[in-house]
């Protein structure tokens, strides 16, 4: 095991790009001692911990029908969620993608989900080291898109997505004390975040009327997402920290096709492949 810590941007299906990034370093078994994901990120870590190659892949990647994980516009309507959470933090980790919990929690890595307090609109660093149960939940949390997921409630707190206060938690990395920091994102070079429309604004507002400071975290996310990729970017140029990052056209959030999915999984893989010589070198630096 390697110290260092590894950040994990979210990005819903972008994750793929992730899971293969990470499927090819747990094939040369490259592990470090910390992981910090956020969303799709959490769920990466989680079995980038567990020690689980092809997994996310295989959650994320298929045409079954049995594996849908997305609803309808009715059921959407009912279910007020998008996605079939149950599915994908019950079904899949103890049914169809067995998840490796006694690995998990025997590992010595320190491994971090990132959710936000609805409460108080910021980012809390969520741990769990032997309560199965708690552990799919707290990745939920972190997965919990706004407008189109529920809030989830751990510990009687209410959470959302890890994403809206603290989309690539690289100021985290630094407090945890590493000198050396991996970061995977999920956008392109150069990509700068939009400011939130007055539309989708005033949609927070109604939302989550009870969570003013969810609402000004959200409304405020393009700002803080700028400031951490210009961030990333110069400790980049000095060498401080090392970055995968996609240099093809990423898929959309909530991308379904298999292919175009499978094509930005397996650029990921490639791209840790070819940069793994200078990735070892960066760590025994």
């Amino acid at each position: 095991m390697i110290k260092a810590t590894m950040v994990l941007e979210g990005g819903a299906t972008r994750g793929v790009f992730t899971s293969g990034v990470l499927d090819y370093l747990m094939e040369q078994d490259l592990y470090t001692s910390h992981v910090i994901g956020v969303s799709a990120g959490s769920c990466n870590g989680v079995d980038y911990v567990s020690k689980q190659p092809g997994r996310t892949r295989d959650c994320m990647i298929h045409e079954e029908r049995e594996y849908s994980y997305y609803y309808g516009f009715r059921k959407f309507i009912r279910e007020k969620s998008l996605m079939d959470m149950d599915m994908i933090f019950d079904r899949y980790p103890n049914e169809f993608f067995p998840f490796d919990y006694d690995t998990y929690f025997a590992s010595e890595t320190e491994c971090e989900i990132v959710a936000t307090n609805c409460e108080t609109g910021q980012a809390e660093y969520l741990t769990e080291d032997k309560d199965k149960e708690r552990l799919m939940k707290i990745c939920r949390a972190s997965s919990s898109m706004p407008l189109v997921s529920p809030i989830v409630n751990v510990d009687g707190v209410p959470y959302l997505d890890g994403g809206l206060a603290d989309s690539i938690p690289i100021k985290r990395a630094v407090e945890k004390g590493n000198k050396k920091i991996v970061v995977v994102l999920t956008r392109n070079p150069g990509y700068r975040k939009k400011p939130t429309s007055q539309a989708v604004a005033d949609l927070y507002r109604r939302a989550y009327r009870k969570y003013p400071e969810l609402v000004r975290t959200t409304i405020r996310r393009n700002y803080e997402y700028n400031r951490q990729i210009r961030l990333v970017e110069r400790l980049e140029r000095e060498g401080r920290i090392f970055v995968f990052q996609p240099l093809i056209p990423t898929v959309s959030r909530l991308e379904k096709d298999c292919d175009a999915l499978m094509h930005f999984y397996k650029h990921g893989y490639q791209q840790a492949k070819r940069k793994y010589e200078e990735l070892q070198a960066y760590l025994a630096g």
